[in-house]
């Protein structure tokens, strides 16, 4: 499939890791851009805590295990993945680069792999559709008026798969959005006002400009039609309507459950009761997932919060993991201490923000190539070998601590 912005790049031999990417993404959009994309809540205290929970598990490796080939794929509400790794919704990804999800999604197929589309998508649940071969998923925030109407339009367009965001009762204190009225403060219809330093800045990025302008990608199109800048600030305001009431209840999750005919997941859990509840009203799935660090900060990481989820409802459902996974080892311990498969958010738009599409995939390849060497290196054959026995707490990193896998 030729697709309306598909070109021949290569990753220049300086990218060789997601960080390579997200250096190469800095210099190539305006801080607003940039402050969105890396921003958070509050002091972000979470933000930090998501990568830094990783550094408190280190890897066991075994010696001379013979396996030549390791085995990468898995399965996430019954579509087999060749690695365990979605592309996570993201919102007003076309302020990244004007291909957002429809290139993030493309990507995805290319990888072998599945990108969960955002309800506040730079492309419209049909456009990304009508652009791909694959069935991808669908991110819902629920409470809205647009609610059963988002459902049965993702349906209808062969989403099969519902992730279901309850962790915004309430917009997070995102004071870098704020700052430029990404995140509304009480003014309706706002507009977008530069400092002289920001107007430079905008300035120095002159084909993002262009671009913004050109496609008008930057609004969310499952809420509005129209492009422009002036509709990315409605937009927001829309989404702002639909979901900042705090009024969404577990009977509200009933109601979804029973009106989805597909797999439902609930997204932004970090509390194993919270799970527990969820499954038992008939959810097939939970992320464990703090949105990025971008709602409550001070809340436990989501490595930090999987192992409980795992144990209270691991046995029953498909646990995932949504929340600072930057590397290859990264997965491992995600996996490890059970999750089913990761999410990626802000590396996906590393890759598209450097090379759109290719950029992306070339992500997703790395996180690939990093996975199986760290497999090789630890001995370990398949992605579903690996279990809590494979993980050794650098707090205390004793032997007894560690369970034979014999």
């Amino acid at each position: 499939m030729v697709g309306p912005f598909e070109y021949r790049w290569r990753a220049p031999e300086t990218l060789i890791s997601v960080e390579d990417y997200r250096r190469a993404a800095a210099r190539r959009v305006p801080r607003l851009v940039w402050d969105y994309i890396e921003g958070g809540a509050d002091d972000l205290v979470t933000v930090r805590r998501n990568r830094t929970s990783f550094s408190r598990w280190s890897l066991r490796a075994r010696m001379m295990t013979a396996h030549p080939e390791r085995r990468l794929s898995t399965t996430v509400a019954g579509v087999e993945l060749a690695l365990p790794v979605l592309l996570a919704p993201t919102g007003a990804l076309g302020l990244s680069h004007w291909s957002g999800d429809l290139a993030a999604a493309r990507a995805a197929e290319a990888a072998g792999t599945r990108l969960v589309l955002s309800t506040a998508s730079s492309w419209s649940i049909e456009e990304v559709a009508a652009g791909t071969r694959a069935d991808h998923f669908f991110q819902l925030y629920p409470g809205g008026d647009e609610t059963a109407t988002l459902m049965q339009r993702a349906w209808r367009c062969g989403y099969r798969a519902l992730f279901v965001t309850v962790d915004v009762p309430v917009i997070g204190n995102r004071e870098g959005e704020r700052r430029f009225g990404y995140t509304r403060t009480g003014t309706i219809g706002r507009t977008l006002t530069l400092t002289p330093r920001e107007a430079l800045d905008m300035a120095r990025h002159p084909r993002w400009v262009v671009d913004l302008y050109r496609h008008g990608r930057g609004s969310m199109r499952n809420l509005l039609a129209e492009s422009g800048v002036g509709a990315t600030f409605q937009s927001i305001e829309i989404l702002h309507r639909e979901i900042d009431r705090a009024t969404f209840a577990w009977d509200d999750l009933e109601w979804i459950r029973e009106h989805w005919p597909g797999t439902v997941y609930v997204k932004g859990v970090l509390d194993p009761e919270d799970a527990a509840r969820a499954v038992g009203i008939g959810c097939e799935g939970v992320v464990v997932s703090n949105h990025g660090g971008r709602q409550l900060d001070h809340s436990l990481s989501a490595l930090d919060a999987l192992a409980p989820i795992v144990a209270a409802v691991g046995d029953r459902a498909e646990v995932l993991l949504d929340g600072g996974i930057r590397r290859g080892t990264d997965i491992v311990k995600a996996l490890a201490l059970g999750a089913r498969a990761v999410l990626i958010g802000r590396a996906q738009i590393y890759g598209l923000i450097v090379g759109h599409e290719r950029g992306v995939v070339d992500v997703l390849d790395i996180f690939r190539a990093e996975l199986d060497r760290a497999l090789t290196l630890m001995g370990v054959q398949s992605v579903h070998e690996l279990d809590r026995s494979w993980l050794i707490p650098v707090a205390s990193p004793s032997w007894d601590e560690v369970a034979s896998p014999d």
